[in-house]
């Protein structure tokens, strides 16, 4: 099922393939909208067989509450699960000192938000800066935008698709979490 971002919003969870070229593409994943308990992720996870849980699903990560964005995404990063946290360049910082990136399976998808982008023309250059001159970066990096747009790293909106809803009246079964 195709999902728009209202109907991802107005859910909590849902399973598909994942689609954007991360090193988890292709995995059978879970998404996560917000922060419910780490029990219930946990359980979904399970149920599902998901290999790849990717948290900050339709834009939910903000950096309020990260004591307990820490507890979800460590409490999954600790269970062998790929984790992926989306989020705004803005907390790029924020999610740095996490100290999640010290774990292999963890991948933070740096949101860059750029609307209109087939408006710049040929020599639009995108430079990944630092704070200020010399702060914390050895330099900068430019990039030509149309060098980034190549078709290999391009995830069309209309694959986004084949995703199902958790419905909220799934129950957990105890006796399946007692056995993993």
């Amino acid at each position: 099922m195709g999902l728009d971002t209202q109907q991802r919003q107005a859910v909590t969870y849902f399973t598909g393939n994942e689609v954007e070229h991360t090193i988890a593409h292709g995995m059978f994943t879970l998404f996560v909208v917000g922060t419910p308990p780490l029990s219930d992720i946990l359980y979904k996870a399970m149920r599902h067989k998901v290999k790849h849980i990717y948290f900050g699903t339709s834009q939910s990560y903000d950096s309020a509450g990260i004591d307990t964005w820490d507890d979800r995404i460590r409490g999954c990063l600790d269970k062998g699960y790929f984790v992926t946290l989306d989020f705004d360049v803005k907390y790029t910082e924020d999610i740095l000192e996490m100290g999640w990136c010290e774990y292999n399976r963890f991948i933070p998808m740096v949101s860059v938000k750029m609307p209109y982008i087939e408006q710049f023309n040929y020599n639009t250059t995108i430079k990944i800066d630092d704070t200020t001159w010399g702060a914390t970066n050895p330099g900068v990096w430019t990039h030509q935008l149309h060098d980034l747009q190549s078709n290999n790293k391009f995830t069309h909106w209309d694959q986004y698709t084949g995703d199902s809803v958790i419905r909220a009246e799934e129950n957990k079964d105890e006796k399946f979490l007692t056995l993993t």
